[in-house]
């Protein structure tokens, strides 16, 4: 199965699929922006985004299904999905390819979320680049929060800033009934 846990950037998704791993160790956690930095690296992006490139949409749903039909274990997903095309595309992909899907999506109020950007560090030996990218995310923020409205049905809401532990315990209840591995 696909946990794929989905909310704006600095909604507490790494970590959530972190405290997930920890308690379930056999889980592969699979970064979906891995993919786009391999892909970033070959080819251009025409909008900066790389979730606006196909191949990036298609090899994301087809490594997440292949994991789990290869592996036979829970396959732990932390990715920002809020394009409603982008999200039908994959999740899609991954219903004709037969995995079963849990997705959830951590609701923070746009202010939280502005806190917790300021507060990381993406690139320490590089201020320019960890500037922009806290204000790429912070940019993001209105969208990320307004596409809660249009989840698809079976979307969890979680209450993101519920304490992690909470959060695992909700999410493992929830699937626990579909666990493998």
């Amino acid at each position: 199965m696909i946990i794929w846990v989905n909310g704006a950037f600095g909604s507490g998704k790494t970590t959530l699929v972190a405290e997930l791993h920890r308690r379930l160790p056999a889980a592969l956690v699979l970064d979906p922006e891995q993919v786009g930095f391999l892909l970033r690296g070959i080819v251009d992006v025409p909008t900066g985004d790389f979730q606006d490139l196909r191949l990036w949409r298609q090899q994301t749903a087809g490594l997440a299904a292949g994991l789990w039909q290869e592996y036979n274990r829970p396959v732990l997903v932390p990715m920002t999905l809020v394009d409603a095309g982008h999200l039908a595309e994959i999740f899609t992909a991954l219903e004709n390819a037969g995995t079963p899907l849990h997705h959830f999506f951590l609701r923070v109020p746009p202010d939280v979320l502005a806190r917790r950007i300021d507060a990381r560090t993406v690139a320490p030996h590089d201020p320019e680049r960890d500037r922009a990218a806290r204000a790429w995310c912070r940019a993001q923020v209105g969208r990320c929060v307004a596409a809660a409205d249009f989840m698809p049905p079976g979307t969890v809401f979680l209450d993101g800033e519920r304490p992690c532990r909470d959060l695992a315990d909700e999410v493992l209840v929830r699937v626990g009934s579909g666990m493998r591995g």
